[in-house]
């Protein structure tokens, strides 16, 4: 689990900090390096797959292999060829090349979500529940390891390779992501010695025809959200003209136009899959043992207005820090700290802060309650943002970084311990791996969407105005989990 950890946290950071600062080095605009982080949309929407990969047999691979090593293999392989594709494009080379890299950015999110879907499956059926703690405790330290070596070792390799903020250099940086391909050898090499589940073997998958319905149910859904996104091209290019002018203000208005546009495509993906259902494409009964029990389950045992409650909190918990975290690493360069400041301050301590303040709030949350961390972890994630405030102020200042740095990685891992047991408090063991999906899914949509655009916000209103923002949209939580407190007991 160590070792498969690494292999599913090496591809976040070559989505999020390390590729803002290629884009930025490259000459990219800030507005336009933040939509970057839309890359890894794959993540909010990955219990949309998770059935596909939980049932789907892959030719000859699920036969050698077993289906969740088969899985895990072949999640592992486009990862590679995603981060090989993305080390082929030079972003400084024009509009047309951004295109190619975005494209290869979100192949990287779609493949990496897909892997974490099926470690996951492959933890829980490997070992009975006395161990499930420290299999995920390993998993998580590899996890960290892998972020470590694709944030601040990527940081240090194409720095030491000859590219910086005054001198970019393509060759650096495209060396730089291929070693990073190289190193998720350690991942195939981990999913070639392990042994398959027993559960899995003794699941063996029936049904070709039914796998195959299955198939063109989800290609033909990712087609019609695909192709109302791109049509909705126009539309949305006219509304955000209109919104901008009306609002005067451009980040709002790409806010709305885009979460507009996101809604319509999915609608489209939706009316195709229901379509389909009704002309018996697919058999209503296999739909709704994937998708519609598991959700069901959840309304059912906490009743409709209580779980829009639990989701609202779910969808908004993380808010401050992952908007915030999109354009952490820009702002620290414009401030002019380098490469390596930022890989030693940010990416090796804030690891150690992370991991300790993980440690602590699983204590906190032990003896004090899940909730009562959970609250904690809400205001330290929303005041230590205010403190980007001062370092905005101060400028170019090790100290301070230190400072900021300590207590954003405490607060988040407090915060996150917190809340991944309230997550797993809230999943029906019948359902784990599909509500869990959701759950962590529905966690990232809003901040991920928001994250995106941060660096229109920060053109728009200044560093300062946008991490007492960030702040701000951070209380609201605070009601919920009071709220929430006032029903469950956890």
């Amino acid at each position: 689990m160590l070792f498969l950890g690494f292999s599913a946290g090496l591809p976040l950071m070559l989505i999020f900090s390390s590729l803002s600062l290629w884009l930025r080095e490259a000459g990219v605009e800030r507005s336009v390096v933040t939509f970057f982080s839309w890359a890894a949309l794959g993540y909010s929407f990955k219990f949309v797959w998770a059935p596909l990969a939980d049932s789907l047999p892959l030719p000859f691979l699920t036969r050698a292999l077993g289906r969740r090593r088969a899985w895990i293999l072949l999640a592992q392989v486009l990862v590679i060829i995603a981060i090989l594709l993305m080390s082929f494009v030079d972003p400084a080379s024009g509009e047309s090349k951004l295109i190619y890299l975005a494209l290869a950015a979100v192949m990287l999110g779609f493949s990496s979500a897909t892997q974490d879907i099926v470690i996951d499956a492959y933890r829980i059926e490997s070992a009975g529940p006395e161990l499930q703690a420290l299999m995920s405790s390993s998993y998580i330290a590899g996890y960290r390891i892998g972020m470590l070596v694709t944030g601040a070792g990527a940081l240090y390799l194409a720095s030491a390779l000859g590219s910086t903020a005054e001198s970019y250099s393509y060759d650096a940086w495209s060396a730089t992501y291929q070693i990073m391909a190289a190193c998720m050898g350690i991942g195939i090499a981990t999913t070639l010695i392990i042994a398959e589940p027993k559960i899995s073997r003794e699941v063996e998958q029936s049904g070709s025809r039914q796998h195959a319905q299955i198939l063109v149910l989800f290609l033909l859904c990712v087609s019609a959200f695909i192709g109302t996104y791109v049509l909705t091209a126009d539309i949305s290019a006219a509304l955000n003209a209109w919104l901008k002018d009306a609002t005067g203000n451009r980040a709002l208005a790409g806010a709305l136009v885009g979460l507009v546009r996101l809604s319509a495509a999915a609608g489209g993906a939706v009316a195709v899959g229901a379509a389909l259902i009704a002309v018996n494409i697919v058999p209503r009964q296999i739909m709704k043992a994937l998708y519609f029990d598991p959700v069901v389950d959840f309304f059912r045992r906490y009743g409709i207005r209580f779980a829009l409650l639990l989701l609202a909190l779910i969808g908004c918990y993380r808010i401050s820090d992952i908007v915030l975290g999109v354009i952490a690493n820009v702002f620290y360069q414009d401030l002019g700290f380098s490469k390596n400041d930022i890989a030693t301050a940010s990416k090796l301590f804030g690891l150690w802060m992370t991991l300790l303040g993980g440690f602590l709030g699983g204590i906190l949350a032990v003896r004090a309650g899940v909730l009562k961390i959970l609250f904690l972890g809400g205001i330290l994630s929303a005041a230590t943002n205010l403190m980007f405030i001062l370092l905005a102020q101060t400028g170019q200042n090790m100290s301070m970084l230190y400072a900021v740095i300590v207590a954003d990685n405490l607060s988040a891992g407090l915060a996150s311990a917190a809340f991944v047991a309230f997550l797993s408090s809230l999943t029906n063991v019948r359902f784990s791996a599909m509500q869990y999906a959701i759950f962590t899914s529905f966690m990232f949509l809003l901040p991920k969407i928001l994250g995106g655009y941060s660096g229109s916000m920060v053109d728009t209103i200044g560093y300062e105005n946008f991490f007492l923002f960030t702040a701000l949209i951070g209380v609201p939580v605070l009601f919920l989990i009071w709220l929430i407190a006032a029903r469950i007991r956890i």
